[in-house]
């Protein structure tokens, strides 16, 4: 398929189904983090439930996004696209009607199938359609409008929440991926990359999928066993399956993850600037929204008006961002964004306990202006330098890597710093715990909520008086916890500005423009 201007018909509704297809991922996961509280209410879910709801869509993506790339170039971007979205769709309704935790854990694996043959699709029919020279603008372009299209995900996930219908986050996915199918259908070509070898890389696939799982599984349990030989095993085991992993690649004459890509240092910083930042955002989105609702006394809406500001900023400067990038080049944008963004989680982290959404504008609220924009000047020309870094030829692949980069961070970062949350919760709980005059039965029955985080109830053995203080130890040990987890998600903002420094290159993206 030739390329086609920004401002052509078809480059326009090519721009229209890859927003519309994108938001629904978009809104799922803006949305999800506002409701996670109203989940884990009304299906009792542990803490440990809460991270399996997350992983279990991520683990899915990660792993198949690859594939999903390599799809799409060789059997035909739009196709596989389609296919995505309607595996996604089917994935959402069922996660809706959902009876328990284990079947909404089984169904977001379905939908993270289908997001991961859809996602590439949408930067990949981009990339490979429009341009070059408007494909910084483009991606701007794509990034603002999926903001614009989302910017509602946390304000309703909020609102139904509070109103007992969580479960309509899910249904929501389901008209918009219709539209989107029929405009992609009727009016848009296909695109397919000029190679003979349709061979998919299913041994890399399976051997990337149980890698995480097993990982997975083994951080996850550390809170509640400790480092018991099941879970030894279970790491043993997964980093084992990773490590294989990589000599599949080596050695496939059609790999899902082509090594020789990472020859090129600029695309290799992209990725490790990609899987530090979005570690970072990761675990602080989900550990803020938490502590918003669990104790800061936020009811759900409010927590989903406090991500306002960061999405406003995404509106505003994305697409300049993007513009900016093909004038100058990446390089600036990226190592500033990625630090302004981990000196706004730094912020955050000094935030304790608050008088409630009253007190929103002097604690929360300038550290999320100065996080959202560091994201700001850091999505679209991210997002170019990885696609400019390739030949089209590998634009559906080089997609895939990235987005799958920021999936296995989200992964590794809810996995292990759910981990470390309960660890640290329940190192502080237990030194506060020592002041109260509790017996031992009494205080182990305190220590049992750790898994909890901040859905922690006190024993009902105690007295109301022993519950007024017990409660007040769990809110504390809980925003002991958070400040540890964003103070750690601050630094690998800061990593990931450090990765450009020292890896990232102007003349290396074919889309950036540097003055001579």
């Amino acid at each position: 398929m030739a390329t086609v201007p920004l401002s052509s018909t078809s480059g326009k509704w090519i721009m229209v189904s890859t927003i519309m297809a994108s938001a629904m991922a978009f809104i799922d996961g803006t949305a999800l983090n506002v409701v996670l509280p109203a989940i884990q209410k009304s299906m009792h879910a542990s803490g440990t439930d809460l991270f399996w709801i997350l992983n279990a869509y991520l683990l899915m993506l990660a792993a198949l996004m690859l594939i999903g790339g390599s799809l799409g170039d060789k059997l035909g971007r739009k196709k596989i696209f389609i296919t995505g979205i309607l595996i996604f769709i089917g994935g959402s309704a069922a996660c809706g009607m959902a009876a328990d935790v284990l079947w909404l854990i089984i169904f977001r694996m379905l939908q993270g199938i289908g997001g991961a043959l859809m996602i590439p699709g949408s930067l990949s029919l981009i990339s490979s359609s429009i341009n070059e020279d408007e494909r910084g603008k483009a991606i701007g372009t794509w990034s603002a409008f999926t903001t614009v299209v989302t910017i509602g995900g946390p304000i309703l996930g909020g609102a139904l929440a509070d109103a007992g219908y969580w479960r309509y986050i899910f249904f929501i996915n389901v008209p918009i991926g219709i539209v989107a199918v029929i405009i992609l259908w009727t009016k848009v070509q296909e695109s397919i990359a000029d190679d003979k070898d349709k061979t998919l890389d299913l041994k890399g696939a399976a051997a990337i999928t149980l890698g995480l799982i097993a990982v997975t599984f083994g951080f996850l349990r550390i809170p509640e066993t400790g480092l018991n030989g099941q879970v030894l095993a279970s790491l043993v085991v997964g980093i084992l399956l990773l490590t294989t992993y990589i000599f599949i690649e080596r050695r496939s004459s059609h790999p899902m993850m082509p090594l020789s890509l990472f020859k090129n240092m600029t695309f290799s910083g992209a990725n490790l600037l990609t899987f530090f930042l979005y570690a970072g955002l990761g675990a602080g989105m989900l550990f803020l929204s938490l502590n918003l609702v669990q104790a800061q006394g936020y009811d759900q809406l409010q927590s989903g008006l406090t991500f306002l500001p960061f999405t406003v900023l995404m509106v505003l400067v994305a697409r300049f961002a993007g513009t900016l990038a093909d004038k100058y080049g990446p390089r600036l944008l990226l190592t500033i964004g990625p630090a302004i963004a981990g000196v706004g989680l730094l912020m955050l982290s000094f935030v304790g306990q608050t008088p409630g959404p009253s007190a929103y504008f002097r604690t929360f609220f300038p550290g999320i202006l100065v996080f959202g924009l560091g994201m700001s000047f850091t999505v679209a020309p991210l997002t170019a330098t990885v696609m400019g870094a390739v030949s089209d030829h590998f634009s559906g692949t080089a997609s895939g890597i990235n987005n799958a980069l920021s999936r296995i961070a989200g992964v590794f970062a809810n996995a292990i710093f759910g981990a470390l949350a309960v660890l640290f919760f329940s190192g502080a709980l237990k030194g506060d715990l020592q002041h109260l005059s509790l017996n031992e039965a009494g205080k182990q029955a305190v220590m049992q909520q750790a898994g909890e985080l901040g859905n922690a109830k006190a024993p009902a053995s105690l007295n109301e008086t022993e519950k007024a203080a017990v409660t007040r130890l769990y809110h504390d040990s809980f925003i002991s916890a958070y400040q540890k987890i964003m103070r750690i998600s601050g630094v690998l903002g800061l990593l990931g500005a450090l990765m450009s420094v020292i890896f990232i290159r102007n003349s290396a993206v074919r889309a950036a423009r540097v003055p001579k």
